[in-house]
């Protein structure tokens, strides 16, 4: 099943692997997601290898800062109510990281093959 970023606000809680789609630069992405629980919160992409699946983080409004210790390098997208409001690439070992805007859900994606083409289109072509 595959749902847009909105329908994603409303379906994550009933599934825990789910497909969503979201919009950047008039491009709809797929993208193959885990929804963490309660307590993969703290853990996120912690002590997880660079093939791990992509994670989404769900939060009340929030400006919360993440981490990077002890992750590989991700992704980081934050929305809200479905529509991208940041990204980021988090490199490992970095303290805190957080959006300019108020965010509802976090994806992090690991750089992998299998999310490099989609990682390519948020950084332009950005070297890692």
């Amino acid at each position: 099943m595959i749902m847009s970023a909105k329908e994603m606000l409303t379906s994550c809680s009933e599934y825990s692997k789910m497909k969503a789609k979201i919009n950047y630069k008039g491009k709809g992405i797929i993208i193959d997601l885990k929804k963490v629980s309660e307590i993969g919160k703290f853990t996120g992409l912690m002590f997880k290898s660079k093939d791990s699946q992509a994670l989404l983080f769900e939060f009340k409004k929030s400006r919360q800062p993440i981490h990077s210790l002890f992750c590989p390098v991700f992704l980081a997208i934050w929305l809200i109510e479905g529509k991208i409001v940041d990204f980021q690439l988090v490199k490992p070992w970095r303290l805190s990281v957080k959006p300019e805007k108020e965010f509802d859900k976090l994806i992090e994606m690991p750089f992998n093959n299998k999310y490099s083409s989609i990682i390519n289109v948020f950084l332009d072509g950005e070297k890692i």
